[in-house]
């Protein structure tokens, strides 16, 4: 018997709805099942998935949008899956539209500790779906929460087998850690959310605050801020992602220290970090989050607690051509490009032969070396630059993108030879 093919199908409710979850993934279910449609990553447009008034009405006031995810990440893709091989998997969610909230690590400081978000966030709809990366990342950061909550929940012996709940993302700037972080956060808050009813939070913790201008003080903001983080971690029905953006900035601090050129505070400070860090490991319903632009500083006892550690580099040209393309999706959405033709995706059969595909692989060619933050400019620029123009046909936008290219490429030159 073949092996069905998992598709996850994230619902995403209106914010006044108040049916039960269950009940709207139920029916979702029942629709799809009915209409026996094929799925590819992306949103389903509601006109596709039912001719029946009541199903349309159920529809419209209870749901926001439907969307298909994480296909591409399987080991069987092939762009589409057709209704007889998938495995659907319905999940239920509402954004929630508060937006991040600032918390300071002391009274007398200005920077602020940390800042935290309530999970699924309207801050972070679409980040997930954004990030663009060759190899199975996406879906190993996935396929690992689940072994986590696997091992928790079958009382795996921690002493036996060892996880941390700690992933660490390392690369170069620009890259996308960040915003993996916190896509990963978001993702895992939407899939969980039947498990954690209370909702899912994010705590963006900023590392440079640890450290108090007032000696002596920093081992004490270390332990209020984590403190806080245990209060939350406590309630078992709230699922808690915890993210150290730049840890090097902590671990880097501790080497400073030992060498003679930072305060023993510092030393203090880290060693809270990572006292805290194993007392978190004991809790089923946290995962913490690390990110580092500097591998050579960060130190050995907190990579050891890293239960991932997941290297994140420049986009290949396939990479680079999906970033664009997703660029210029948007740009067609709002009316910038107008044209009847669309670009096919890198893996559509078309795109060989398609002429608009075939320049915009020859651009993708060119942009080698640019990260994903860089590349996601690049069609500004070609805008602001070469069309200048309130819209423009694809023919022109693509001749404006392999100019702007030419251009980045040029002033890049230039900044590297007056170093």
């Amino acid at each position: 018997m073949d092996t069905k093919i998992p598709v996850c199908v994230e619902v995403c409710s209106k914010p006044l709805c108040t049916l039960k979850y269950q009940d709207i993934a139920n029916k979702v279910l029942q629709i799809l099942q009915k209409r026996q449609i094929s799925f590819k990553d992306g949103i389903l447009p509601f006109k596709d998935l039912t001719d029946d008034p009541e199903e349309n009405k159920f529809i419209l006031q209870n749901i926001e949008f439907i969307e298909v995810t994480d296909i591409e990440g399987s080991q069987n893709y092939n762009g589409i899956v057709l209704f007889w091989q998938a495995d659907l998997r319905v999940t239920v969610y509402q954004l929630n539209d508060e937006g991040g909230a600032e918390e300071m690590a002391d009274e007398a400081e200005e920077i602020p500790a940390c800042k935290q978000w309530i999970l699924p966030s309207t801050d972070f709809n679409g980040l997930w779906n954004s990030l663009v990366f060759e190899d199975d990342i996406k879906s190993n950061l996935l396929q690992y929460a689940t072994t986590t909550m696997l091992f928790s929940d079958s009382l795996v012996n921690p002493q036996l087998i060892n996880w941390n709940r700690v992933i660490l993302l390392h690369g170069p700037p620009g890259t996308g850690k960040t915003s993996l972080c916190k896509g990963l956060a978001q993702k895992l808050s939407i899939r969980l959310s039947s498990r954690y009813p209370s909702g899912g939070q994010l705590i963006e913790i900023n590392a440079h605050s640890l450290f108090s201008k007032w000696f002596s003080e920093s081992g004490k903001l270390v332990m209020k801020l984590f403190s806080r983080i245990h209060e939350m971690v406590e309630d078992a029905d709230s699922f808690v992602c915890v993210l150290i953006d730049e840890v090097e900035s902590l671990t880097a601090a501790r080497k400073s220290a030992l060498n003679g050129t930072e305060p023993s505070d510092s030393i203090r400070v880290v060693n809270a970090v990572l006292t805290q860090i194993d007392q978190l490991k004991n809790c089923s319903n946290v995962v913490i989050l690390t990110t580092s632009n500097i591998t050579k500083a960060i130190d050995l006892a907190f990579v050891d607690r890293a239960d991932i550690k997941q290297y994140i580099g420049l986009p290949g040209v396939k990479g680079r051509y999906t970033i664009l393309l997703s660029c210029i999706s948007e740009l067609v959405r709002v009316g910038i490009i107008r044209d009847d033709e669309m670009i096919p995706s890198w893996h559509d059969s078309t795109a060989v032969k398609n002429e608009y595909a075939l320049r915009l692989k020859v651009v993708a060619e060119k942009c080698e070396g640019l990260s994903g933050r860089a590349l996601r400019k690049v069609p500004f620029l070609a805008h602001a630059f070469f069309v200048q123009q309130s819209w423009c046909t694809m023919d022109k936008f693509l001749d404006a993108l392999g100019k702007a290219v030419d251009k980045e490429s040029s002033v890049r030159a230039q900044l590297q030879e007056s170093d």
